[in-house]
Parts: C-alpha cells; structure tokens; sequence
C-alpha cells in the first residue's frame, strides 16, 4: 500500500480560502510553475478539511494529491516548505485509500449517493433520540439502538470524527471498518463493531416520523433518511503523497500511542 515512486514533475496547485494558503500557492506557482488541468500530481495548502475537499475533486481523474498544512489542523498534510518541493515529491510515500458509498433513500423513497473519504454518520435531528436497526450484509445484528447516531469510518477517517466518538484507530492496511455509536443509550455499554472491509452496512431508522435521522457523507447531508446503505467502494482509488518517513500509516500508529 505504502511505496516510494518517481512523479512526473508536472504539478499543480490548490488552495483554501485562507490568506496564508492563498499566499504561499502564488509563491509556490511562480517557482514551480503550474501546468493546470496537465498536472499529473496536485499540491494541496490548506487544512485538512481543504484535502478532504481535493480528494473529492479528484475522485474521477485519480490524480495524487501532496498537502502541505497552511491551515488549523494537518493530520492529512505534510509540512510546508517552500524548498526542494520536487525533491520531496518523488521521494514520498503513497497512500491508497477506498471511499464508502452511500446510499441514502429518504422519507419520500427517494435515492440520495455519495462517497465518503472519512465516514458516513447517522444524526438525530431534533432533541429526540434517534432508533437504529443495524444490519451486516442482510442479516439483523442489533434490533435497536437508541443513540445521538451511530457511524460507519474508513481506516483513514478513524482519527477522525470516529475517535471523537470514542470509536477505535484503524491501521490502514487492516482492511477493517469502524461502526461506532455516537452517546449510545441503550443497549448503553455497546462501544461498536470492527466489520470487514467487505461488509455492507444498512441502518434503518425506527420510529422516523417522531425521531427523524440525517445521513451525512463526510459533508454530503441527506435528511429525513428512512434507510441508508454502506460499503466500500473498491471501485474508486484515492492517493495521497507524504514525505519520506512521515506515511499515513506511521500517522495513524503515532496516534495510538499520543496522550
């Protein structure tokens, strides 16, 4: 999953809103130069909300994306640094990532799809608690879980909203799920699930006139969700580049062992 591989030297460069980002694409444009829509990698400067976004763009082409943190959080982001950049790149370490599909159909049966680079979250709309059936590939595990929600992460989403949850940190090549509930009430001691990366998630929510749920796909929000089904998308390949000794993988094991 991890390796170390010569790029072209074509890249291109993207950034957030933030003054700081937009500053230092210009500077880094004008030593580098920008090939645009000829790019082969694309150089992400913002946070790591701002990667998610590019993975997302990138969906399609597949092109590799190398962040640099010019933003408030940078799991996802190498160090900034102006010098020796093409260095950097070719020397980098690739990770390959799988999104989750979701399909969300609502209280009218209509289908809402989306990817989700870091998790699909079930939500309580109003002060009421939500109620979950969750099911494994067809088959009722839980009847019902009374819950603020419940998630589904990828091994590169468990660092996220999946540890605020309390959910589990997933090395990358674990080829595993988190299902995660989110302030479980009943059955209250239930702290979740490890699933195979094969698994196909489907929650159904009970009682949904009294107690309606949204479905949420990273920032893909579907309300008023009746049934919502999740798996991995296989199908769909997403790379990010880190620099030489700092992979994702090393990320995600440093995180375990942080205070």
């Amino acid at each position: 999953m991890f390796q170390a591989q010569p790029y072209s030297t074509r890249l291109t460069f993207k950034a957030s809103d933030r003054p700081e980002a937009q500053e230092a694409r210009e500077r880094l444009a004008a030593r580098y130069g920008d090939a645009g829509d000829d790019a082969q990698i694309v150089v992400a400067l913002g946070g790591d909300g701002f990667m998610l976004e590019m993975l997302h763009e990138t969906i399609l082409n597949q092109k590799p994306i190398y962040g640099m943190n010019r933003g408030s959080v940078g799991f996802l982001m190498n160090e900034y640094s102006e010098d020796d950049l093409l260095g950097r790149i070719n020397a980098a370490e690739r990770a390959v990532i799988h999104p989750l599909a979701m399909v969300a159909i609502d209280s009218r049966r209509r289908q809402h799809r989306a990817l989700a680079i870091n998790e699909v979250s079930m939500l309580r709309q109003t002060r009421q608690t939500a109620k979950l059936r969750i099911s494994i590939d067809g088959k009722v595990r839980m009847g019902e879980l009374v819950c603020d929600g419940a998630l589904v992460a990828t091994p590169a989403g468990s660092t996220a909203y999946n540890l605020s949850a309390h959910g589990p940190i997933i090395p990358l090549g674990a080829q595993v799920l988190a299902l995660t509930p989110i302030s479980a009430f009943r059955p209250r001691r239930w702290r979740g699930a490890l699933l195979p990366q094969s698994a196909r998630v489907t929650f159904e929510v009970l009682e949904c006139d009294k107690r309606p749920v949204s479905a949420v796909a990273d920032n893909y929000e579907v309300r008023d969700v009746v049934e919502v089904h999740i798996s991995e998308d296989r199908g769909s390949t997403l790379s990010m580049l880190f620099d030489a000794g700092r992979s994702l993988e090393e990320r995600v094991l440093t995180e375990q062992f942080s205070a």
